[in-house]
């Protein structure tokens, strides 16, 4: 005769082995997914830092470049009124040759 008891506590006994297993090899890749996951974490928080670095030297240069542009431009603005006092007549010719030669482009149109 099939003695149901001793199957059934095996069957129980197998169980809880397959359950603990699973229990334990769950609890070891948790472990390995949040060691991943952290790993993760600290590469993109680099990686931040590294990008947020870069535009913060990118624009540190963009405002050098345009701080020199702007120096540069307002002594040649300030070289050209100087010329344009120095010389009223041809500062005056020169207006009068672009005024003469926009007259004759919008004649044309």
């Amino acid at each position: 005769m099939i003695d149901t008891d001793r199957i059934t506590g095996a069957a129980r006994a197998f169980g809880g082995t397959v359950q603990s297993s699973v229990g334990d090899l769950a609890g070891s890749n948790r472990h390995a997914i949040e060691g991943r996951l952290r790993e993760a974490h600290g590469t993109a928080e680099n990686l931040y830092g590294q990008a947020k670095d870069a535009v913060r030297h990118a624009a540190d240069e963009i405002s050098d470049h345009a701080a020199e542009a702007y120096d540069r431009s307002r002594a040649y603005a300030w070289e050209g009124h100087q010329t344009s006092v120095a010389w009223p007549h041809a500062s005056l010719l020169v207006a009068g040759l672009a005024g003469f030669g926009l007259g004759l482009l919008v004649s044309k149109l």
